[in-house]
């Protein structure tokens, strides 16, 4: 059985449980980082040494970092299904993965702090309009991406569309004005109808 590490407040956890749920797995969760602390117990450092979740055990198998335990399951769960076989196909989905985490989610995250995590009283508006102006762009480029292609990677749902969706969900949950993004939308409500994502999409945030 799997053993992820990680509350499912953060949005690194929640990929990690909504691929699981994908593939059909098995897994035990255990609250850690946040208010559970335990992240910088001696045992857990001896195993994630990065003092921070998630964290999986797959038997002996021990990964951190959120996108690499995604593409880890698929690769060894979803027999070719998620993680495409053909490296144009795989690489695809690996750029997009590789630009969630370093270009999106930098781009977004002094908002999500500012409106879900900062009390009304001691937020900054110029956090969140800075946020705002850096984000918007990439929404363009990810609309003007999937108006070519029903999904992420090509034209079939892989584990590109996990760590993306899971920024979407996270960004449309501020209590924010938004831009229309057609083809975003309509990649985000067939993402939202995949069962799959229930206990996970469907939270609010935190």
């Amino acid at each position: 059985m799997l053993h992820l590490w990680g509350r499912l407040s953060s949005i690194n956890v929640r990929k990690v449980v909504w691929a699981a749920q994908e593939l059909g797995l098995t897994m035990q969760r255990t609250d850690a980082g946040g208010q559970f602390g335990i992240v910088k117990e001696l045992d857990y450092l001896r195993k994630n040494p990065n003092a921070l979740v998630p964290l999986i055990e797959d038997g002996e198998v021990r990964i951190w970092e959120s996108n690499v335990i995604v593409r880890y399951l698929c690769a060894k769960y979803s027999h070719g299904d998620f993680y495409p076989a053909g490296l144009p196909e795989r690489f695809a989905a690996e750029q997009w993965m590789d630009w969630q985490q370093t270009t999106f989610n930098p781009a977004g995250r002094n908002a999500f702090i500012q409106w879900i995590r900062t009390p009304a009283d001691q937020r900054d508006p110029t956090l969140i309009a800075q946020s705002n102006a850096a984000t918007e762009p990439l929404l363009a480029l990810l609309d003007a991406h999937l108006a070519r292609q029903a999904f992420a990677g090509g034209d079939r749902f892989t584990m590109a569309d996990i760590p993306l969706a899971c920024e979407i969900h996270r960004w449309q949950g501020l209590p924010q004005p938004r831009l229309a993004r057609p083809h975003l939308d309509r990649w985000y409500q067939a993402i939202l109808a995949r069962p799959a994502t229930r206990g996970v999409l469907d939270l609010p945030l935190s």
